[in-house]
C-alpha cells in the first residue's frame, strides 16, 4: 500500500473519531477523553504532515504542501491554548475556529493526496 493512501486513511480515520468527539465535549459530555482527542490531532496533524512531504518531494502540489506544513503547526498551537484564548460567553467562537481549522486540515491532506496520486508518486510502506 503507497504512504499516501496510507497517511489519507489515517487523517480520515482520526478526522471522523476527532469531530465525533468534538460534538461530545461540546455538549458537556465525556470530557474525560479530551487527551484521546489531543492525541489523535497530533496523528492527524503528522498525517497531513507525510502528505505535504510526499507532495514537496514529488513536486505534486509544493504551494498546498507548504500551506499543509504551516497548517499542521497552527492546528494543534489553536487546539492546545483555546482554554485560554477566549473564557466565558464566547469561548464558543474559538471553538468553531477549532472546528475550521481542524476540517481545513482535512481537506487540505484530502487535496494532497488526490495531487499525489494523480502524478503517480510511488512511495511504498517497508
Amino acid at each position: 500500500m503507497r504512504l499516501a493512501t496510507v497517511a489519507q486513511m489515517t487523517v480520515r480515520g482520526c478526522g471522523v473519531v476527532l469531530v465525533l468527539l468534538g460534538i461530545l465535549f461540546w455538549t458537556g459530555n465525556a470530557d474525560f477523553l479530551q487527551p484521546v482527542h489531543i492525541l489523535l490531532g497530533l496523528v492527524l496533524v503528522l498525517g497531513l504532515w507525510t502528505l505535504s512531504f510526499l507532495a514537496l518531494q514529488s513536486r505534486a502540489a509544493i504551494g498546498l504542501g507548504a500551506l499543509g506544513f504551516a497548517w499542521g503547526l497552527v492546528a494543534p498551537i489553536l487546539g492546545l491554548a483555546q482554554t485560554s484564548l477566549v473564557t466565558g460567553g464566547g469561548h464558543w467562537i474559538i471553538q468553531v475556529i477549532h472546528l475550521l481549522v481542524g476540517v481545513g486540515a482535512i481537506g487540505i491532506a484530502e487535496q494532497l493526496a488526490r495531487r499525489i496520486k494523480a502524478q503517480g508518486v510511488v512511495a511504498m510502506v517497508r
